[in-house]
């Protein structure tokens, strides 16, 4: 990419596409007039793994985001905060529908959401990471939403024609939730001496744990390498605008689609689940 502009790069291929949270749309069902059914030749436990494992990224980095209601830095940001977070819960739904149905088990997403123990999410861990300082938060913002919106546009094409639908609807979601992140990166990477630094710190804190992302996401049409290469050359993009340097740093060992979670999502999960699990009966 080869722009005098940050935004204008980041948003080339979404330039014609007015459809954000903030204006209203993307209400419409995304599955409206989609088959359901599970096509031949794909295999489903592995379609619902697929589908849970992206859906609880959704679901745990929703929660995350609605921590910073009443404590985001002013009332504009803590707003744009919640609604990218509830466009994330939107996916979650989705996703988590998809893998109940597929798998068969009778759980729907309620089940899926609150009725699983920390152990059972398969969420990558950056998004389970302690919200820290606003720096933090924009820069893993800006790194999922990076990553998931290069992996939802090659997911578009997929066999499975639910997938392939959730996808379609995320993308329009995904792009502004990265415009919003690299604004605020680019902003405070240039701004004051101590915002300069907090954005340098959260990015180095950041940066062992994205290689994980990448490891996680092969599979229906998906090839990690591929993503890699556009993911990366965005985030040098911005990383370059604002000023800092990275990301670099040596990759965590493990990783969440194998239920290896830090310590910091079976409190995230408990917050989530507590009503839920005191009023299991409870209906709306």
């Amino acid at each position: 990419m080869n722009h005098d502009d940050v935004y204008q790069a980041l948003n080339e291929t979404h330039a014609d596409d007015d459809t954000r949270w903030a204006f209203g749309t993307g209400f419409e069902d995304p599955l409206h007039g989609v088959d359901t059914q599970v096509p031949a030749g794909i295999d489903r436990p592995e379609l619902a793994a697929y589908c849970l494992a992206l859906g609880d990224d959704a679901l745990v980095s929703a929660q995350r985001l609605a921590q910073w209601c009443t404590r985001a830095p002013e009332l504009e940001e803590e707003t744009a905060l919640a609604n990218i977070g509830l466009d994330l819960l939107g996916q979650a739904r989705l996703l988590l529908s998809r893998a109940g149905q597929v798998e068969g088990s009778g759980r729907d997403e309620d089940a899926l959401a609150y009725f699983r123990d920390a152990a059972a999410f398969r969420n990558v861990r950056l998004a389970e990471l302690p919200n820290g300082d606003f720096a933090f938060s924009v820069v893993r913002l800006l790194i999922l939403s990076t990553w998931r919106l290069a992996l939802f546009g090659r997911l578009t094409g997929c066999a499975d024609p639910v997938l392939a639908a959730i996808a379609a609807k995320g993308v329009n979601e995904l792009a502004y939730h990265r415009e919003y992140a690299a604004q605020w990166a680019v902003r405070l990477g240039n701004g004051t001496e101590e915002s300069h630094e907090r954005m340098q710190r959260a990015l180095d804190a950041a940066s062992p744990w994205v290689d994980e992302l990448f490891a996680a996401e092969a599979g229906f049409g998906v090839e990690a390498e591929t993503t890699r290469d556009e993911v990366e050359a965005t985030l040098r993009l911005v990383v370059a605008e604002s000023g800092l340097t990275g990301p670099s740093g040596p990759a965590t060992a493990g990783g969440g689609r194998d239920g290896a979670h830090t310590e910091h999502l079976a409190p995230l999960v408990a917050e989530l689940q507590v009503v839920a699990r005191a009023h299991p009966d409870a209906t709306w």
